[in-house]
């Protein structure tokens, strides 16, 4: 990982709030054109939570990307299914959450499993 100058991780910070405004407007406002449905869907969880994880791993550098870091990813993509649940035009989905859990997994087997890397520098 690529350590950042303070006015850079400044602006990762301010990227990941608005990547998370914009990830819950769409996630809780009703939609005006069909819904991405079955696989496409869950990549879109995926990458989205890939992203995020991405954003919060700059903005938090001198931490790491540790429990403190990811757990709240965690629970705020299942923050979105709870609400989601008691907005009427959405439902919850079980396997969003998987779905959103698996791109900060991938993001973290991705990022900073030091076997992932060795095998990505051959």
């Amino acid at each position: 990982m690529i350590t950042l100058t303070r006015p850079a991780i400044i602006a990762c910070r301010i990227l990941l709030f608005l990547a998370l405004l914009v990830t819950t407007y769409a996630t809780t406002a009703e939609l005006t054109h069909p819904a991405v449905t079955g696989v496409n869907d869950k990549f879109a969880h995926l990458a989205t939570f890939f992203i995020l994880s991405l954003l919060a791993d700059l903005s938090f550098q001198k931490r790491g990307f540790d429990w403190k870091v990811w757990t709240p990813l965690v629970f705020y993509g299942l923050l979105i299914e709870v609400i989601q649940y008691h907005i009427p035009y959405r439902s919850f989905s079980l396997l969003d959450w998987v779905a959103d859990t698996s791109g900060l997994l991938i993001y973290i087997l991705a990022i900073h499993y030091p076997l992932v890397r060795k095998l990505s520098h051959r």
